[in-house]
């Protein structure tokens, strides 16, 4: 099919109803660079006219442009190194931070240094880290598209959890391991989705999901979650004619056998919703052209396609290469410096790995908001400027990073420990559990709609709150830690 023959059936697609039959999920549009499209009064939305122009043009761009050559800017001036260093360093303000790495690492080496000081300089010292971890994806997206790029940036903000919880692993904390992937769930599910949505609710009635997006999204965290209320279901039925408490080795073998078939099952699962998700059925069809999407998501993709980088590509991949180096080593010390917690004992495992240690992902984001807050409150005060508009597109990134945590990087920890002889598996305690399943119900239930406002943004936080309040005076379970102790060796 040529391209004159796709736009014509573009703008004819456009210019018919919405619910008509011979309606068809087409190429994503592209806005013309200096065109202002009619306002309508009644909706607020270009004119087909405007619309059909746009689809044309970014009909052309996709046609012609492929995604190798939209990552190397063809036909393009590309970013020079001096201008892309300038740019990756003066990009927040939390970058001041960086001075305290340095610091952090004299701080581990240095024997007169108490272990709270090092765990509170490391702390700080990865904030910086994280938020570069958000500036490199922002500026990959603008070479590699919403699509491939929303997966990088959600990996990219997973980052920093994996990289504690493996060191967890390797440091054989699993009854602290499991308490932090809770913990990070939970905090992808509740606290930050409830912060974006009640701040980008504020000033609007409500905002918009993608309807294709969160129906998958409700599949893979409920399945997600159930995996792991299935060995605790295993575990109360056979409490009362095993000997947990003093488990045999027979007794871990069976559970570490069922948590990696488990974990198996759960990788297919996410491999097989990224591929729906990234190339669902038909020709051409993607989530930004499904029929339900919002418009505003295409809008978003249109701003990548036509927004210019700050950065190079080759010298953001380098500098996240040594990024992801420079948060391991500083992470490291952290894990090393948490037996002051442990020992001083004002500070369960249990607050310390479900609520503390998450936190750390969330610090960077935190501070970001805390003074974007603080500067739009000065601001409405003073009347200095004019606000933005507010979005229509609610951020909801947050929830996907619960899904790839509990669908790809807790089986890949469950594999890992197998082959590293860790005999880490996927018995968490019942209290976690019926956390995550709470959790999971709440936020299946506040996007069952595709739309949220900034009340139920409220909602979602006040139950990471409760959360938090429940678990400050949640003494463990011991059973389940024998279960995970690294004093019991395997026999396979």
């Amino acid at each position: 099919m040529s391209w004159q023959t796709a736009v014509k059936q573009t703008r004819t697609s456009i210019e018919s109803e919405p619910n008509s039959p011979s309606h068809e999920l087409l190429p994503i549009s592209s806005p013309a660079p200096n065109s202002e499209p009619t306002v309508m009064a009644s909706e607020g939305e270009p004119s087909p006219s405007d619309r059909g122009a746009d689809v044309e043009k970014g009909l052309l761009e996709n046609v012609v442009l492929k995604p190798w050559d939209r990552f190397r800017r063809k036909g393009k001036k590309n970013v020079g190194l001096w201008r892309s260093i300038y740019k990756i360093y003066t990009c927040s303000w939390l970058n001041i931070l960086l001075v305290l790495t340095p610091i952090a690492w004299w701080a581990h080496w240095h024997n007169g240094i108490h272990s709270s000081v090092v765990f509170t300089l490391c702390f700080l010292s990865i904030i910086p880290h994280e938020k570069l971890f958000d500036y490199y994806a922002e500026q990959m997206r603008l070479y590699l598209g919403k699509d491939i790029g929303d997966l990088l940036t959600i990996t990219l903000n997973n980052v920093v959890e994996v990289t504690l919880a493996i060191l967890l692993l390797t440091k054989c904390q699993l009854k602290l391991l499991q308490s932090t992937i809770t913990g990070v769930v939970l905090l992808h599910l509740l606290l930050v989705p409830g912060a974006a949505f009640l701040t980008g609710g504020a000033r609007i009635w409500e905002q918009d999901l993608h309807p294709a997006h969160t129906q998958l999204n409700h599949t893979l965290l409920t399945v997600g979650v159930l995996a792991l209320l299935l060995p605790a279901a295993f575990y109360a039925a056979v409490d009362g004619t095993t000997n947990i408490t003093t488990p045999t080795d027979a007794t871990v073998q069976e559970f570490l056998h069922m948590s990696r078939g488990l974990a198996v099952i759960l990788l297919l699962i996410y491999i097989t919703s990224r591929i729906f998700y990234h190339n669902p059925p038909g020709e051409g069809h993607n989530m930004l052209n499904h029929p339900d999407a919002p418009q505003e998501l295409k809008r978003e993709e249109n701003k990548l396609a036509n927004q210019e980088p700050d950065v190079n590509q080759w010298v953001c991949l380098c500098f996240l290469a040594i990024n992801v180096g420079i948060m391991a080593a500083t992470a490291e010390w952290l894990v090393d410096s948490i037996e002051f917690v442990q020992e001083s004992g004002a500070i369960t495992q249990e607050w310390f790995g479900l609520v503390l240690l998450p936190l750390v992902s969330f610090s960077a984001d935190g501070a970001i908001a805390v003074g974007y807050f603080v500067h739009r409150s000065v601001g409405f005060i003073f009347k200095l400027g004019e606000p933005e508009p507010p979005t229509t597109l609610a951020k909801a990134e947050a929830i996907d990073l619960s899904i790839q945590f509990l669908l790809l990087w807790m089986p890949l920890l469950t594999l890992i420990g197998w082959w590293t002889n860790k005999p880490f598996n996927l018995v968490f305690d019942f209290f976690e559990v019926a956390m995550l399943l709470g959790a999971c119900f709440l936020v299946n239930y506040v996007t069952a709609d595709a739309k949220t406002n900034w009340a139920e943004g409220f909602v979602l936080l006040s139950f990471y709150t409760m959360i938090a309040l429940c678990t400050w005076f949640y003494p463990g379970e011991e059973a389940t830690s024998a279960l995970v102790s690294c004093g019991t060796t395997e026999t396979a």
